[in-house]
């Protein structure tokens, strides 16, 4: 029920937005947009320096009042980070996401530029994990009889075994 321009519930009075006084500026808080987004509040900060999340409108009282939207867009640039996009790759997707009909093969390009970039990263990954694995094999040898293929993989520019640097 409302009764002189506030809403009335069975519990007693809630207010309703009152333009001019700053009650509910319709927006979302920093803190709660971080909360929900799960990051911290800097993140939030940062994002708006780099033009990732727009800038917030502000309330009366001088806090930030995000739109609900901008908890979407905070997940949105952290599940792209956790794929290996980086920033620079995100805001041109955000920036593709509000484009056309050409934005799909503009993303199926960066993906297939990322997805070649992780099969590198695989490789280098398991050439360094086979690489333990043989220096744990060699553990037990006698310090003269080991090798260290750990050290090899981190410099392939030195091949001198004996430990003398290039």
């Amino acid at each position: 029920m409302v009764i002189a321009g506030q809403m009335v519930r069975r519990s007693g009075v809630c207010l309703d937005s009152v333009v001019g006084y700053g009650v509910d500026s319709g927006g979302v808080r920093t803190s709660e947009v971080a909360a929900r987004a799960e990051v911290n509040v800097e993140t939030l900060r940062y994002y708006e320096r780099r033009g990732l999340l727009a800038q917030p409108a502000r309330s009366a009282s001088g806090y930030r009042a995000y739109p609900p939207e901008a908890v979407w867009v905070v997940r949105f640039v952290k599940r792209a980070q956790a794929m290996g996009f980086t920033l620079a790759d995100i805001e041109e997707l955000l920036q593709l996401a509000e484009g056309g009909p050409d934005a799909c093969e503009a993303v199926r390009s960066m993906a297939c530029i990322r997805i070649e970039d992780l099969d590198r990263r695989i490789a280098d990954l398991r050439s360094m994990r086979d690489a333990l694995a043989q220096l744990v094999e060699t553990c037990d040898l006698p310090r003269g009889r080991r090798d260290c293929p750990l050290l090899h993989a981190l410099n392939p520019e030195c091949n001198d075994r004996d430990g003398a640097r290039p």
